[in-house]
């Protein structure tokens, strides 16, 4: 087999350590060996650049391409499916090997993915987000219609439920429909206008049949949750991660500590909302209002958390902002306290830690898949990741160079 050399360049190898003047060699689509003065039968110059690891988002929706309530209204049900295949592209062109889709595509986008049909990094899909009545997946509005954030979609179970039977039944009909995770809302959320991020969601016994049908199965659960009681509720329950955090109290990283659980910031998300707004987005003015309360309390409890040693695992929410702008998360996380090289761990070992592939992905270490990112320049300067992607690898073979993907890197359909 072909033995391909990255060298010249520095390595931030994603385990923590600092990055250094190294190669990287791989093979049959693993890396062999890292270290100075490698040879092999090719190899890329990256001079000037350093080489990471695959890189994860943790909290996407690639069939989401904005949250403007009218456009949604006028958006044929195909017409997501076209723009998943534009946003996958456009995630995997900036060095994101790995994804986990927290609503809205279904297995048959994810198989696309896995099949070689369409490009784009490794899926873990939930499908849809289990809702109480009146929770944030409640589409009803006072207009008595119906326009939840996720439409109806044959491979989508409904998952607005009450009780425990009904939770029950419904993670097993998301199971049935391939969900690899499971996501709840243990809270209100910004984007549900009839309801309040601060209330808590779902009983304690409904939360229990969610973690113990999971365990199950073998899937972790994910939690929206923003206010401080549905974290703890959520934390309580065994539920792996909490996603977005934004009334963190001093007791839910206490509980967060003692229970390992992770936090998902997607910091992004409210300022994605806000600036949709501003550019003339059809939003509910209750949806405007709750993101421009929670953003600086939002920054300020995840700064908490990280000086508090919570586990930190990098994620955006795009598709409420725009694909494509994913990396701006990593200096946002820098500004509630994290170093560079802990942000990029949070995007690559942590969060590979997160979805349980630690051992195949997150960190370039002999045996491990070969996904490779070159980026050019000093991966301590967060500024303009986007620009800065100049090929991206995956298990050794070029997929995307220059911000674009690579066609051959596509297998036609079988």
């Amino acid at each position: 087999m072909t033995r391909r050399v990255f060298t010249g360049g520095q390595v931030l190898d994603g385990t923590g350590a600092p990055a250094a003047p190294a190669d990287v060699a791989v093979q049959d689509g693993r890396v062999v060996e890292v270290g100075p003065g490698l040879d092999g039968d090719e190899s890329v110059d990256c001079t000037g650049a350093t080489l990471l690891p695959g890189l994860f988002d943790a909290h996407v929706h690639v069939m989401m391409s904005g949250v403007d309530t009218l456009r949604l209204l006028q958006t044929p049900f195909s017409y997501g499916f076209y723009e998943a295949v534009h946003n996958l592209r456009r995630t995997l062109a900036l060095g994101i090997t790995s994804v986990r889709d927290a609503g809205g595509a279904d297995l048959g986008v994810a198989q696309a993915v896995r099949d070689g049909l369409i490009a784009g990094p490794r899926m873990q899909i939930a499908i849809s987000m289990l809702s109480q009545t009146g929770g944030h997946g409640d589409g009803w509005h006072v207009c008595g219609s119906e326009m939840p954030l996720m439409g109806p979609h044959p491979g989508r179970p409904r998952t607005i439920v009450d009780g425990a039977d009904e939770m029950r039944r419904t993670v097993r009909q998301l199971l049935r429909a391939g969900a690899d995770v499971l996501k709840v809302a243990t809270s209100g959320g910004v984007l549900s206008a009839r309801d309040d991020p601060r209330h808590p969601h779902f009983r304690a016994a409904e939360l229990d049949v969610l973690v113990e049908e999971a365990e199950a199965a073998g899937v972790a659960v994910m939690a929206h949750a923003q206010g401080a009681e549905g974290i703890k509720a959520a934390v309580r329950a065994g539920i792996r991660s909490i996603e977005h955090g934004i009334f963190l109290d001093d007791e839910a990283i206490d509980l967060m500590l003692q229970r390992g659980t992770w936090l998902v910031p997607t910091l992004a998300a409210p300022r994605a909302v806000l600036a949709a707004a501003a550019a003339g987005a059809s939003l509910p003015v209750a949806v405007i209002e709750k993101a421009r309360d929670v953003q600086a309390v939002h920054d300020a409890s995840v700064a908490k958390a990280i000086a508090a040693g919570v586990k930190v695992a990098m994620g955006t929410d795009s598709g409420v902002g725009p694909h494509g702008d994913n990396l701006s998360e990593l200096s946002l996380m820098a500004d509630c306290g994290m170093t560079p090289e802990q942000a990029w761990h949070a995007t690559t070992l942590s969060a590979a830690e997160l979805l349980g592939v630690a051992g195949e992905l997150g960190s370039l270490e002999p045996g491990k898949r070969a996904d490779v990112v070159v980026l050019d320049g000093d991966p301590t300067d967060l500024t303009g990741l986007s620009g800065r992607i100049r090929e991206v690898y995956r298990d050794g073979e070029l997929v995307a160079a220059g911000g674009a993907v690579v066609e051959a890197g596509v297998i036609p359909p079988r």
